[in-house]
């Protein structure tokens, strides 16, 4: 088991640096514990009852958003939040930009080795697909893709860091628990199953990943990822580590591994940093590369059909106002029809409703205004391979 300590290459902090982001992780649970729910106050107070009133039934999502939008409180809390995000990337970036030179050095000794744990391979001519490249996700500067130079772990170092803040938690520590999460899940539900070969979809730096190869050292467990500097930073980060991992620059859409090759594969809130394609080929990709009798897992937040208008909206803030643009269209996508038209059977395609009791709010997709309803759930989409 891998013990949750800090490794050689999470960035050094000074104390003002420390006292800095600690502040933006304290500003965010004030945010979202004590100010966001006064935003439902607002719509029952005076939005809900005039929808009532104008259109004789509850407004939806859209409708609600429309006449929130010009409220002085709920522009104000919306501000406070845009900022509040933009906040975790200035204040991990001044650190991870001070010492990106002895980064850069650190992650190249890692795979200058002779003996390596695991392997790295990067494609200079991937193409980024425009979902990514149009747009910089959870407004992190460069989004997951941008590279400083040759061989800068600049994204990589800045999400390892910055994620924390993201989850409103000052400090910083392995951040497997959605690894730890997706094992837990698929234990319980194929107690059987002991995959040979796993495959990790966007395993960005690769938290999750390593969970994984923890518990199936016997497995050779893979991570794709468009980012170069995200997969170099992982890369070091999993040989620090002494966690065998194989990562390489790849599309989920579209990869270069066999037919039929992985036991195993997963993503976890991959789908709503996604296009309606994208998702499309992602699942057809999954179908392709499942061995018989393998399982396929995908994690992202509730569909809008299980949530209420209000929640709904207060899901979709991020789709207008946090640089996340396809969380809208993901919650209202049929998966299980997607999935059947992907390939798998449909005797084989499930949806569930598990718990992640540790999730931050912001990520989980639960309600703001702190009404708890939905807080820590997720959707899986899963399917097995007869």
């Amino acid at each position: 088991m891998i013990s949750d300590r800090p490794h050689d290459m999470m960035v050094d902090e000074r104390h003002d640096e420390t006292a800095r982001m600690a502040f933006v992780a304290t500003f965010k649970q004030h945010l979202t514990n004590e100010l966001s729910g006064g935003s439902r106050n607002v719509f029952e107070g005076s939005v809900r009852p005039a929808a009532l009133k104008d259109l004789g039934r509850e407004p939806n999502r859209h409708e609600i958003r429309r006449a929130i939008k010009n409220e002085p409180f709920f522009q104000c809390v919306s501000s406070l939040r845009r900022t509040s995000q933009e906040m975790i990337w200035d204040s991990t970036g001044d650190c991870v930009n001070r010492q990106i030179a002895g980064l850069d050095d650190r992650a190249r000794g890692y795979r200058q080795r002779k003996k390596q744990f695991g392997a790295l391979k990067l494609d200079p001519d991937l193409s980024i697909p425009r979902y990514m490249s149009a747009v910089d996700i959870h407004c992190m500067p460069g989004g997951y893709h941008t590279e400083l130079g040759g061989d800068d772990v600049f994204a990589g170092a800045l999400y390892d860091r910055g994620v924390h803040l993201y989850r409103a938690k000052p400090k910083p520590t392995l951040n497997d628990g959605n690894g730890a999460f997706m094992i837990g899940w698929v234990r319980e539900h194929f107690p059987d199953l002991n995959p040979r070969r796993v495959l990790d979809m966007g395993c960005g730096i690769g938290n999750a990943t390593v969970r994984f190869a923890a518990e199936w050292p016997e497995a050779d467990v893979h991570g794709i990822d468009i980012g170069a500097a995200m997969l170099r930073y992982g890369n070091a980060r999993a040989e620090a580590l002494e966690v065998p991992l194989f990562l390489s620059q790849q599309n989920a859409e579209h990869t270069n591994f066999p037919d039929r090759s992985f036991d195993l594969i997963v993503s976890f809130l991959l789908f709503h940093e996604t296009s309606r394609r994208a998702l499309q080929n992602i699942l057809k990709e999954s179908y392709r590369l499942l061995a018989p009798g393998g399982v396929v897992v995908h994690v992202d937040s509730l569909p809008y059909a299980d949530l209420s208008p209000w929640d709904q909206f207060v899901v979709d803030w991020d789709t207008h106002y946090n640089a996340e643009p396809f969380i809208g269209t993901l919650h209202d996508l049929d998966l299980v029809a997607i999935a059947g038209e992907a390939g798998f059977a449909p005797h084989n395609i499930f949806e569930d409703r598990p718990r992640h009791p540790g999730m931050s709010p912001d990520l989980q997709g639960s309600n703001p205004s702190n009404d708890g309803n939905v807080k820590g759930e997720f959707l899986n989409l899963f399917a097995t391979r007869d």
